[in-house]
């Protein structure tokens, strides 16, 4: 086969095809898609040096704003918490110095395991407990709150980067569980939460100021740019409480307690002359410094918001006003045998057979018939509106939280049964700071006074109740009680004339009256001048009787008694000594 020669063949290899004519390699690309590439970058340039004027020359201070907050901090400087005091100037709680430490925990993990392990133990907490506390997203928190600035000292000085302290405060209360319902406390925000602590929360608080300061990344301050506000201290108080006379009170009352094996008691004394609370105890109590145990038995202010039925205590207001409105006087004759009075379809009793009794023996002998059928002698409105002028129905103007108003119904729905039971103590419940206060009509010339939690500077201004006359006269009756013959015999004083009056009642519990009691006594002394109120109730006591002449009256002439001495009250009776009589029991 013959071939054809070189030269032709690279003849025909030059005329090939250019490789731009190729029809496969052709670019068929319109025109303005080019244009709209080209115009579309433009108008991104342009938005971006738009985007760069606008936030360089509109928003600086956004921007500013912004860099501030990633060195920049706010920190808050603390108030001192104004002390509380008693009327002598003993404090009550004041404010302690302490430290809490704070952690950025991504730092804080990068220490070495043997000083985590010594600032766990420093922090009173297992190795675990501080990792899963620092196991957080959080940039900032809270290791431990409150600690005493020696501790705090030793956990900085283990250089364990990210972690810091913040000054603050913790309350100290030096009467510890004798002044706990008078004071209450505060949380670990230093917040008021019970007693007086909370009741008078802006005035103890102050207010808190703050600062500006720059910090680096691991929390320290580098610069002190300015002073935001500064922090204002609270204001300190004085109480009207008296610290000596409290711890008479409580002493008294939780021998009586334990005695008696209550489930409960509480006492309040009061000054006649100036409406000054001097002392407010209740138990079972809690120490206000250490409430890792803490039940609401213990937080309890039973003074305050704890109502029962008063019982025979009631009979005095109900004869004031049967006298004052001249239906009666002291020697006035009551039929109450054969000692069972019907009334409808019900029957009340007394707890003895006495025949006739004056209304002065009423009192002293406590006679519910007697009493019911003075009250029977009344409008219901009259005697409502004597109830409602003492206070009851109605919470205490004392400032003081939790303080209950009681149980008293509107006369309009009253029954005849219901208006002889109400007049003594059944059908109506009261607060034992209620019914402590309604005694100072007796202690002094008839007019009710207000009562204060803080010290006074002279003597109250009250509003008459009863006449000066009816006033005295129930003074006298009232003795008559404590004295052989009486119903309250154990709340006699060797060297005072003592006035007052016991109660029982029965509890009700689910709307129903049970075979649980509370026993309470509330007196004055001394009669020829009263100076002092006391009211005592024991609530369920299980041992050694449960009528308020056996189980509260005693601890009532134990207060008083010590009272009476410490305030230097000068005797008013020739008796130095006293025998032990039997008192009779009283009218449930």
């Amino acid at each position: 086969m013959s071939r054809a020669p070189r030269s032709t063949a690279r003849t025909a290899a030059g005329k090939g095809v250019p490789f731009l004519s190729s029809p496969l390699l052709a670019v068929k690309l319109p025109v303005w898609r080019s244009r709209l590439v080209l115009f579309m970058l433009f108008a991104a340039f342009v938005a971006l040096v738009a985007r760069a004027l606008w936030l360089q020359g509109m928003t600086t201070d956004f921007l500013q704003k912004q860099g501030a907050s990633r060195y920049a901090r706010t920190l808050e400087l603390p108030a001192t918490r104004g002390r509380i005091t008693d009327r002598n100037g003993q404090v009550l709680a004041s404010s302690v110095p302490v430290k809490a430490i704070w952690a950025i925990p991504d730092d804080v993990l990068e220490a070495p395991k043997d000083k985590l392990l010594q600032l766990a133990g420093l922090l009173e907490m297992s190795e675990a407990e501080l990792r899963k506390k620092l196991d957080s997203d959080r940039q900032f928190v809270y290791l431990k709150r409150q600690v005493k600035e020696d501790v705090a000292e030793k956990i900085v000085a283990l250089g364990i980067g990210g972690i810091e302290t913040r000054k603050e405060y913790k309350r100290y209360y030096p009467e510890a569980d004798a002044m706990a319902h008078v004071v209450g406390f505060t949380n670990v925000e230093d917040i008021g939460q019970e007693g007086i602590e909370l009741a008078s929360e802006k005035s103890l608080a102050g207010k808190t100021g703050s600062r500006r300061v720059i910090k680096d990344r691991l929390g320290r301050i580098v610069e002190d740019i300015e002073s935001i506000r500064e922090p204002h201290d609270g204001k300190d108080m004085t109480l009207s409480i008296d610290s000596k006379i409290q711890y008479i009170a409580f002493t008294h009352l939780k021998e009586a307690v334990e005695k008696h094996k209550a489930k409960a008691g509480a006492a309040v004394v009061l000054d006649v002359k100036t409406g000054e609370v001097l002392a407010l105890v209740n138990l079972p109590s809690y120490n206000p410094n250490d409430r890792s145990v803490l039940t609401g038995a213990q937080l309890r202010n039973r003074v305050m918001t704890d109502t029962f039925e008063p019982g025979s205590i009631m009979k005095p207001f109900t004869v004031a006003l049967a006298l004052d409105t001249g239906r009666v006087t002291p020697d006035t004759p009551f039929q109450t045998a054969p000692g069972v009075m019907q009334i409808g379809p019900a029957v009340i009793h007394d707890a003895h057979k006495e025949g006739v009794l004056t209304v002065a023996q009423v009192i002293q002998k406590s006679s519910n018939i007697g009493t019911a059928k003075m009250a029977l002698q009344m409008q219901p409105q009259e005697m409502w509106e004597m109830f409602t002028t003492l206070g009851f129905g109605q919470p205490p103007k004392l400032g003081f939280p939790g303080a209950v108003a009681g149980r008293l119904r509107n006369y309009k729905t009253w029954k005849p049964i219901e208006q002889a039971t109400m007049s003594f103590g059944h059908g109506v419940s009261v607060s034992l700071i209620q019914i402590a206060r309604a005694y100072t009509i007796f202690a002094r010339d008839g007019d009710l006074i207000p009562l204060s939690f803080q010290k006074m500077d002279g003597p109250a201004v009250g509003h008459r109740v009863i006449s000066e006359k009816v006033a005295h006269e129930l003074r006298q009756m009232l003795e008559t009680v404590t004295q052989p013959g009486g119903t309250a015999t154990e709340a006699r004083i060797a060297g005072y004339r003592v006035a007052g009056k016991t109660g029982t009642a029965y509890k009700v519990e689910g709307g129903k009256y049970v075979h649980k009691y509370v026993g309470d006594f509330v007196g004055f002394a001394p009669v020829s001048n009263p100076r002092v109120i006391v009211a005592v109730m024991i609530d369920e006591p299980s041992v050694g009787g449960h009528y308020g002449g056996t189980v509260a009256a005693p601890v009532f002439a134990s207060i008083m008694a010590n009272v009476l001495r410490s305030m230097n009250v000068s005797p008013d009776s020739s008796v130095t000594s006293i025998i032990p009589e039997p008192s009779v029991q009283e009218s449930l």
